[in-house]
């Protein structure tokens, strides 16, 4: 299991926006060229990431909660790599906003240690660029 929480002064709903719009993860996610998603976001919909140097990867929205989190999975061969993203309470009337994955399926024990790292390490920049995106959101409110 991978996770990393940021703690913010953005509204937990300023950062869910961000979320739900999927056509424009690229402009706080440095890592995404192109993206496309199959219908509006909540459970069921498939959003198609593209990289710029991988293939493009594949994820299923499988659970999506308003406000609060929605879960994503990604298969890659016999491993299923879930994603949670949550907004909540933090300290002293903060936001915090955490990245869970769980990685499982078949090879998990040998491709699980390089996989995980590989997708979740640049975390904190993406979130940092999140919240930072979420603080102008409120910003030009």
């Amino acid at each position: 299991m991978y996770e990393h929480s940021v703690e913010t002064e953005a509204a937990g709903r300023a950062v869910w926006e961000l979320w739900a719009d999927v056509e424009n993860w690229g402009e706080w996610n440095a890592d995404i060229k192109g993206i496309a998603i199959d219908r509006p976001f909540g459970e069921g919909a498939g959003i198609v990431m593209n990289p710029g140097t991988e293939e493009a990867v594949e994820l299923v929205v499988t659970e999506a909660v308003v406000g609060e989190r929605f879960v994503d999975e990604a298969r890659f061969g016999g491993l299923v790599l879930r994603t949670m993203h949550r907004v909540g309470a933090g300290e002293r009337a903060r936001t915090r906003v955490t990245y869970r994955m769980e990685i499982t399926g078949d090879g998990v024990d040998e491709l699980g240690p390089q996989v995980g790292p590989a997708v979740t390490g640049d975390w904190p920049e993406t979130m940092a660029a999140l919240v930072k995106a979420a603080l102008a959101k409120v910003g030009e409110r």
